[in-house]
């Protein structure tokens, strides 16, 4: 798991080992790339969390691990910050640029996203293998990806809340999730296994 100063950190890392993972919390580049899986979390401003980013190298730590078809997993602004730009109080913030496109404040009357809410998976998903489609995942957030750029062979799973959004993107080796599997529950743990079930 990539530690860049932002994400829930301990607590996905309990829930990676329960479900089976060994777990170690790196910002060092050489541990970083000899993980089966690795985990990029985050929260907050999308703005601090690429500050906290690139003062470890972590752009170039994922940008490697992809170039080399290792596993990535993305989760929350983990996710947000894989795409080119990140749109918040009228500010742009550019990306890692893993993925093309935008993140912007969702346009509902409530904000943030805070809850359970179910997803529409992508077919033939791996990521959601095995769940019922009405399986709820726990969101908190305000800002979201609302469109695909992307390479068209992704699968992509999407949520509504007041406006659809991306709620997951399985891209090759780089996976993401908008939701927190560590804060799901068994349905987060379900996740989980089925992303380790990818790293062989």
């Amino acid at each position: 798991m990539l530690d860049y100063g932002s994400g829930n950190l301990r607590s996905a890392q309990r829930a990676l080992e329960r479900v089976g993972a060994d777990v170690e919390v790196t910002s060092d580049p050489a541990a970083a790339a000899a993980a089966d899986g690795l985990m990029v979390p985050g929260v907050g401003a999308y703005e601090a969390c690429m500050t906290g980013l690139r003062a470890i190298g972590g752009e170039q730590i994922v940008a490697s691990r992809l170039a080399n078809d290792q596993p990535v997993l993305g989760v929350c602004v983990g996710m947000q910050i894989l795409f080119a730009r990140g749109v918040e109080f009228g500010v742009e913030s550019v990306g890692c640029a893993q993925w093309p496109g935008s993140v912007v404040r969702l346009d509902a009357p409530v904000i943030p996203h805070m809850g359970w809410n179910v997803v529409e998976a992508a077919d033939d998903t791996r990521l959601f293998a095995g769940m019922d489609p009405q399986t709820r995942f726990y969101f908190v957030h305000s800002y979201a990806a609302q469109t695909w750029e992307g390479d068209p062979s992704a699968k992509l799973t999407w949520a509504n809340h007041h406006v659809r959004f991306l709620a997951a993107v399985e891209d090759g080796p780089l996976w993401a999730t908008q939701f927190h599997p560590e804060k799901s529950g068994d349905a987060g743990a379900a996740l989980l296994s089925n992303w380790l079930k990818e790293l062989g």
